[in-house]
């Protein structure tokens, strides 16, 4: 009697290989290829956002940075290469502008922080979802309720004339909207909001399952945000600063309508160089001051970008 073996080639056959062959890893190969060709045939989906990031943004960029290297002669005209512009925005009275800009963005962030953190943890622990989705979408439209429009309503709210300066009588103690502190309260009225709506997402992140850990460890409330809530909050908390202080660097009507050139701002004085309301050809020395600013704007970014991806590798 003899064992009889079953034969290969059917089922060598049936999975798709002939003559019994065994498949190889070479034969994964062709599939590979076929994900990368796949791969490209996709770039040409997103050439046109590179198009209009380069029209829209470093067209511009590399003119304004172009530029503020470029000295024209106001007797001659003839146009040469110096650091003139660079030291003349780094010096004087605007020097006292960026430093105003980053004092004013600096305070007015840190006050955006705590409060928009406390009025969304607030939100968050609440057990009304009709009180969520009403500080959520009064948060969505107050974020975006700035410029001119705000200072005219905080003038007519607050101004020499303003309906609650005269009910509150605050010209008595002092107040002046038409100051730096002014300033701060029209910045918050549109940054806290848009600190709520930054924030929220990572105050949901925060596990229920570690505070009912830490109970049962025996931590108490305190214990835990000191320990643990706050330290995984930290890097969201922080890009949300940065966040809040580019917001208030970059602002421009606001501040221009309220106090004009009474508190010094960078960006108002930027508006007065390029109308020439100084003097006559400082439209280079404007865009120097420009490109100050978007060089603060680039290190706010290298900040805040691996702050954003720390703060998602812990709340993802």
């Amino acid at each position: 009697m003899t064992d009889q073996v079953a034969p290969t080639a059917p089922v060598a056959e049936a999975d798709g290989v002939k003559g019994g062959a065994v498949p190889t890893l070479g034969a994964a190969r062709p599939r590979g290829r076929s994900v990368r060709r796949g791969r490209r045939h996709r770039w040409p989906a997103v050439v046109p956002y590179f198009l209009f990031l380069a029209l829209c943004f470093g067209l511009p960029a590399g003119t304004m940075a172009y530029n503020a290297f470029v000295v024209t002669d106001p007797v001659t005209g003839a146009s040469v290469y110096s650091l003139a512009n660079l030291e003349g925005s780094l010096s004087g009275a605007y020097a006292t502008g960026l430093a105003g800009s980053v004092r004013l963005s600096l305070f007015s962030a840190l006050l955006a922080t705590v409060f928009g953190a406390l009025i969304a943890q607030a939100v968050v622990t609440s057990k009304r979802p009709t009180l969520r989705k009403l500080v959520v979408s009064a948060s969505g439209v107050l974020a975006n309720f700035s410029g001119a429009p705000l200072a005219f309503a905080f003038i007519a709210t607050l101004g020499t004339t303003g309906t609650l300066t005269k009910l509150l009588s605050l010209e008595s103690t002092g107040f002046s909207l038409y100051s730096f502190t002014g300033l701060v309260l029209a910045y918050l009225y549109f940054m806290i909001p848009l600190m709520v709506v930054t924030v929220l997402p990572a105050l949901d992140g925060l596990r229920v399952q570690w505070q009912e850990a830490a109970a049962s460890c025996g931590a108490t409330r305190g214990q835990f945000w000191r320990h643990i809530g706050i330290p995984v909050l930290t890097p969201a908390l922080l890009g949300g600063a940065v966040l809040m202080f580019g917001t208030a660097f970059a602002s421009h009507a606001t501040a221009a309508v309220m106090t004009g050139s009474s508190v010094p701002l960078i960006t108002i004085q930027i508006a007065n160089a390029l109308n020439g309301n100084v003097l006559v050809g400082q439209e280079n020395l404007a865009l120097a001051m420009s490109l100050n600013m978007v060089v603060i704007a680039l290190l706010v970014m290298a900040v805040q970008i691996p702050l954003q991806r720390r703060s998602a590798r812990w709340l993802g």
